[in-house]
């Protein structure tokens, strides 16, 4: 997959020189819905021999257009995680655009013109909700207005399951409730964080229990606090463990939280190293203990329940 980063005003240079199949949206999460929006791109451009390029964004408009909120603006996939999926997915090339309010202040017509027009698309498609021009004053409903007939337009339509939607925002509210199963059914595979291994207060160590403490992505959503059946990426393999995010209110609440992997079988010093944490399963909230010995006493059997959850994962080789 070829990767270009666009940045607005762009050069003719930046632009394959042939004819494409161009897919649009943000998709954060590439979660189903938007898997049948690329694989329906994917499916004309091989019918046509064509080659098949997405448009995403460097970052969500909202960042342009509105206050900054943490609460709401947090990603399901940063780039580097949307890359791997697009590329899983047969994209052909992938363009990376970075949303700037000069970008975002382009009339539909502008957008249009310039970044499927001239980018020689030859059909264009996006899901159902898909919106472009300044302020987002634009949708798939009028695009025939601005294309001209000058490219096929195809719209998705929406992708449901038997209670509603699928949706980011649907896929972020799981998350955020701990509901990781759910989320991963929607996205149809396991939902993934990254960061990198840092320093903690070293308890789990005298616990028995030693822990990686990772600082994530700082945009990225992370679950809710508790204890969770995790697999842990480092060395270039996949390894079992639990993992916890809180504030240990066992030993006095700390000011923020923390996310803990407790890895299985494995001792390593991996403080620096870059590693990936895909949330498998939720298994119970965070506890204030009475004693050491009543923590110690839940974490074995924390460890038997994940192990068990583990054992019937199976790590599938398509998504994830």
């Amino acid at each position: 997959m070829i990767i270009k980063k666009i940045h607005h005003p762009y050069k003719k240079a930046d632009i394959v020189n042939e004819k494409i199949v161009l897919v649009l949206g943000f998709f954060d999460g590439v979660h189903k819905g938007h898997q049948a929006v690329i694989s329906k791109g994917v499916e004309i451009a091989e019918d046509k021999g064509l080659k098949c390029a997405v448009m995403t964004f460097n970052r969500h408009p909202a960042f342009v257009y509105r206050r900054f909120d943490p609460d709401k603006h947090t990603y399901l996939t940063p780039l580097e995680r949307k890359e791997e999926i697009m590329e899983k997915l047969n994209v052909d090339i992938l363009y990376e655009v970075d949303f700037t309010a000069r970008f975002g202040n382009l009339s539909p017509q502008e957008f249009v013109d310039q970044y499927i027009v001239e980018w020689h698309a030859d059909v264009v498609v996006a899901g159902f909700d898909y919106t472009y021009g300044k302020a987002a004053e634009a949708n798939m409903n009028t695009m025939d207005k601005y294309a001209k007939n000058r490219f096929e337009i195809v719209k998705v339509e929406k992708k449901v399951d038997a209670e509603d939607k699928i949706s980011s925002t649907r896929i972020r509210n799981y998350i955020n409730e701990g509901k990781i199963r759910e989320a991963n059914e929607l996205l149809g595979y396991i939902y993934e964080t990254s960061g990198f291994v840092i320093h903690g207060d070293a308890r789990g160590r005298e616990l028995g229990y030693p822990t990686a403490n990772i600082y994530p992505h700082p945009y990225i959503a992370v679950p809710k606090k508790g204890v969770y059946a995790v697999k842990f990426y480092v060395d270039r393999k996949w390894l079992d463990g639990m993992a916890s995010i809180g504030y240990n209110p066992t030993f006095g609440d700390r000011p923020s939280y923390s996310i803990e992997v407790h890895i299985f079988d494995y001792k390593a010093d991996i403080y620096g190293e870059d590693v990936k944490v895909r949330w498998v399963d939720y298994l119970r909230d965070e506890i204030k203990f009475n004693s050491v010995e009543e923590l110690i006493k839940q974490l074995k059997q924390d460890e038997d329940d994940v192990r068990k959850i583990l054992s019937e994962v199976e790590m599938k080789p398509d998504l994830i």
